[in-house]
């Protein structure tokens, strides 16, 4: 094992030939420095895009096109880092410039030569955060008779934008995605408006069922700019984020426009711009932004499930996103759809409350437990100790980027296997108790599940010891066949007699938001959004290497896709923020690989 000092100068020698070899434009240099087996995943600093490419033939392709713009230089190990050394592979960070932007990165070398590259444009040059040492002054010193006090200059900014002044950007959702960003846009003197239908921001929080809380750990989910205190809970409450994201936006001065619809949009080719109908506070205003990003969740458009008998059910029926807790069904008879995430939240806050609750398993799902996930799963890049370790959150972010999807895999395997030798006697309960159970395709767990198709899985927070205990009734690996008056009915005939019937069945692609507010043809040509095409349940190929549609430019110009957990809303939006200040200042934007539709919806 080489020490640091040693591994750092193997990595400059590196980076110092390919540094020389693009400023040459000698790809063929450039590519004998990278194994054969070699993955570039680019955040926009060379493709203007969210791209991985996979091989020296892509990589050359990429160069080829897009060197004379980007005019890379200043290749270097980032200040104030060194190398290290992990069985065969060196690993470091990297700082790098562009024309245009100035870049942070990660390499992985193997045998001298490059297995692993990111590269992520951090910044445009000329147009940088006013942060450290650019922060504004605030105060005005000495006398001035028209000065506007803070209050009164962000009275007026309110007062203009949307009315005599239109916003270059509107986002379209103000849940923890749309609020990063615009926090983000607001940094980089983006007029920015976001408009939400709830009357106050964090609503898509508060008003969802009252057992909700973060499944993921308080370092994990930190926003841009103001992360968590010291002593925030390791697992936020429903009504405490919202309480968060209510206050962010106000702190960090959000243009946010609440109880406002979206009632259609449509894109002027001629003009560039987008004409945007809403309904704010009973009365319809027009909006003429350049830029649109649909900020609507990737679990913001509800999933009905459509079976006979729906008409004629004498009870309630809710979809997962509607359930508002147990309150109102102590002694109730209550039929839960479904066995992922807010299946089991619900189905165990309401048996605490006193229901008769029974969960119809349809298809298998993955089960971690809560503990097991933050130890093992996380542990290295987002809690306690990797903060004492020195682990940033920028550097969590970036070493979770810098594994390229088509080998991401093969990293979550060994880790789900360590899992489930750990809790080996918990699954045994649970497949004892007939729940069916998978890891995966190819065992690789939970990101994976999550990355090629959102759903499928349960992190346990207890509500698996009810299931396997049987305090939750459990009927597994059948479909509900139809509602009668007073019962759901399954398709191996079995009669549940409920009060309630909650369909925890998930949500649709954020396309169909395209095909409601804009156009079924806008949305058919944009195409399927999230997946990475690894032709696994759920997530058709062909191979994507990266999350359809978001957070980069689609088939319909000026149109934005931007969502996720907020890990993704805190990291991507970043790149999402540095593109549309690009457009918006003119600056050359040849955008690489733009993505080829395979799927509408």
């Amino acid at each position: 094992m080489r020490d640091k000092a040693t591994a750092t100068a193997i990595a400059t020698d590196v980076l110092d030939r390919l540094g020389a070899a693009l400023a040459m434009a000698d790809v063929t240099a450039a590519l004998e420095l990278f194994q054969t087996d070699c993955y570039w995943r680019d955040l926009v600093a060379f493709t203007w895009n969210l791209k991985t490419l996979e091989g020296r033939e892509r990589i050359g392709e990429m160069l080829r096109t897009q060197l004379g713009e980007a005019r890379p230089e200043n290749w270097r190990v980032a200040d104030g880092e060194q190398a290290v050394e992990s069985g065969d592979v060196i690993e470091s960070w990297i700082q790098f410039e562009t024309a245009l932007a100035r870049g942070y990165g990660h390499v992985r070398i193997k045998d001298g030569r490059i297995w692993t590259l990111l590269t992520t444009m951090q910044e445009l040059k000329g147009f940088e955060e006013p942060m450290g040492y650019r922060r504004p002054a605030g105060a005005r010193h000495g006398i001035d008779p028209s000065r506007k006090t803070w209050a009164e200059g962000r009275a007026q900014e309110e007062a203009e934008l949307g009315f005599s002044r239109q916003p270059y950007c509107l986002i379209i959702g103000g849940g923890q995605g749309g609020i990063a960003l615009a926090a983000r846009l607001r940094q980089l003197d983006v007029p920015t408006i976001v408009i939400d239908k709830h009357e106050r921001p964090g609503d898509q929080w508060r008003k969802r069922y009252k057992s909700l809380c973060l499944h993921d750990p308080v370092w994990y989910d930190h926003l841009p700019y103001l992360p968590f205190p010291a002593n925030w809970p390791v697992f936020a409450p429903k009504d405490k984020i919202a309480d968060w994201l209510e206050m962010y936006a106000k702190v960090m001065e959000i243009n946010y426009w609440p109880s406002t619809e979206c009632v259609k949009c449509s894109y002027d080719e001629a003009a560039q711009e987008w004409t945007v109908t809403v309904r704010r506070e009973g009365r319809e205003l027009v909006l003429k932004p350049k830029q649109l990003v649909l900020a609507t969740g990737m679990s913001g458009k509800p999933n009905l499930p459509k079976f006979p008998g729906m008409d004629i059910f004498k009870g309630e029926q809710q979809h997962s996103s509607q359930h508002p807790g147990p309150d109102a069904y102590r002694g109730k008879k209550v039929v839960v759809v479904g066995g992922n995430n807010s299946a089991h939240d619900i189905c165990a806050a309401l048996w605490e409350g006193g229901a008769d609750v029974t969960m119809v398993q349809r298809s298998s799902t993955h089960i971690v437990k809560s503990e097991s996930l933050t130890e093992i799963g996380l542990g290295d890049l987002y809690s306690e100790r990797a903060v004492e370790a020195g682990m940033t959150t920028k550097k969590a972010d970036l070493t979770f980027a810098s594994m390229p999807y088509k080998i991401m895999n093969q990293f979550q395997i060994p880790v789900y296997d360590q899992i489930r030798e750990r809790d080996a006697d918990f699954y045994k309960r649970l497949e004892s108790a007939g729940f069916m159970l998978d890891f995966g395709d190819d065992g690789s767990g939970l990101f994976m599940k999550y990355l090629r198709r959102g759903s499928g899985y349960y992190i346990d927070v207890g509500a698996c010891d009810l299931v396997a205990d049987g305090r939750i009734k459990l009927k597994s690996g059948v479909n509900v066949a139809r509602l009668t008056e007073n019962a759901v009915v399954l398709t191996d005939g079995t009669e549940l007699p409920a009060d309630l019937v909650v369909y925890a069945t998930g949500f649709s692609s954020m396309n169909g938001w395209a095909a409601d507010l804009i156009s079924q043809e806008v949305a058919d040509r944009i195409g399927k959004v999230w997946g990475l095409g690894s032709n696994t349940s759920k997530d058709p190929g062909p191979w994507e290497g990266e999350l359809r549609n978001m957070w980069k430019p689609t088939q319909q110009e000026g149109l934005w896709l931007h969502g996720g957990n907020l890990h993704q809303s805190r990291h991507y939006s970043l790149y999402l923020a540095l593109q549309l200040k690009a457009r918006m200042e003119g600056l050359p934007i040849p955008v690489y690989g733009l993505q080829t539709v395979h799927h509408l919806s």
